[in-house]
């Protein structure tokens, strides 16, 4: 029997398999808003049979905004919006949905991807002030971010639980904190990025501080039967910066705190970064985590192939595997990797005749009729 495709609880959740979607910004939003393109991405993704699906990062204030493009819930339209998507979802899928929340840092204020990328001059129609833990800018030609006072700190601590509580009002499953890939979050905790003299600053300790104080926040103040969890890059991939010492360290704090997960990432803090881009390149970090604190952890990066996947969990580096870009390229990747493996998983009605004819009989133990 498939370890991958066997059910997994996180607290009340319970999750079908243990394929998790991982959230991936469309920068297609207006003014924060889900679209329709949002509607259709989503709702082809939440068909596709995985077990968990995690909505883009989503900024908790139009300041946190990576670009003018980047879904929101910090106002009563965006919420609105991404209730709606999560209200259709839940008409056709038995997937678990949740959010990850988001703040940009000293990386908003950005052109579209497609757009080159490039930073957005605060003296541009478009663009906006930018706050981090220091005056340091991402990119050398960069305009500085202006360094986070007490009054800035605890207005983004009041953002993220806001819009926790939006997100709830939404209709979430579950709420994942974004503390990777170079954004707040990660640039207090990272020594690259925070150069703070006070208590927010020096030490690990320090610098874990404000992220604990957000996810403390957002656990308090969401219900108990709402899973939180968080991703993080487990190292910077540069000398002197965050690393697997430190993930571990933090993820101990973390899961003293009733963190639910820890979604184990890398990278974004800096462009000196060096990554050994491979298959499973960042598997060992997981399976550090999950040996050292004994935590439910999510592997993630290029993990493309169902037997890959199928080892990862099978052999307990994590609990559950998290595909971007392979969803992208294949969104019914868990149709095709249940029927490598012998499994099942649930579709909808619509698409029972969906299987080639070829492979029917296959097909016939592939997919299960959602009722």
């Amino acid at each position: 029997m498939s370890k991958l495709f066997s059910t997994y609880k996180l607290g009340d959740l319970t999750l079908e398999n243990r394929i998790v979607i991982a959230p991936m910004c469309q920068y297609s939003a207006v003014d924060g808003v889900a679209t329709d393109w949002h509607m259709m991405h989503l709702g082809q993704l939440a068909v596709s049979g995985a077990g968990m699906l995690i909505i883009e990062a989503t900024a908790v204030s139009a300041e946190g905004r990576i670009t003018p493009g980047d879904l929101g819930i910090y106002s009563k339209d965006a919420t609105k919006a991404i209730g709606k998507v999560i209200s259709a979802i839940r008409k056709y899928a038995p997937i678990a949905v949740g959010i990850q929340l988001a703040h940009a840092g000293r990386k908003a204020s950005c052109m579209l991807p497609w757009q080159s990328g490039e930073q957005i001059s605060t003296e541009a129609a478009n663009g906006w002030v930018t706050y981090a833990p220091s005056t340091l800018p991402f990119n050398p030609g960069d305009e500085p971010p202006v360094a986070l006072d007490s009054t800035g700190l605890a207005r983004v601590r009041k953002n993220f639980v806001k819009a926790a509580l939006r997100a709830c009002r939404a209709g979430v499953d579950f709420i994942e904190l974004h503390s990777a890939h170079g954004y707040l979050l990660h640039e207090f905790l990272s020594p690259l990025a925070n150069e703070r003299q006070d208590k927010y600053g020096g030490s690990l300790k320090n610098r874990m501080r404000f992220p604990l104080e957000v996810f403390d926040a957002i656990r308090a103040a969401v219900p108990n039967h709402i899973p939180v969890g968080i991703r993080i890059s487990a190292s910077d991939w540069v000398e002197d910066g965050w690393d697997i010492e430190q993930s571990v360290a933090y993820s101990k704090e973390l899961k003293r705190r009733g963190c639910s997960y820890i979604h184990v990432s890398g990278g974004g803090l800096s462009p000196r970064q060096q990554i050994p881009l491979a298959p499973n390149y960042q598997v060992d970090f997981a399976a550090r985590i999950r040996k050292d604190v004994k935590m439910p952890v999510i592997a993630v990066g290029l993990i493309t192939e169902a037997q890959q996947a199928e080892k990862i969990i099978t052999s307990g580096q994590a609990d559950m595997v998290a595909l971007g870009r392979a969803m992208l390229y294949d969104p019914r990747w868990p149709w095709h990797a249940a029927a490598e493996l012998g499994a099942q998983v649930t579709i909808p009605p619509q698409y029972l005749r969906a299987p080639p004819h070829d492979v029917k009989d296959l097909a016939k133990k592939t997919v299960r009729k959602k009722t």
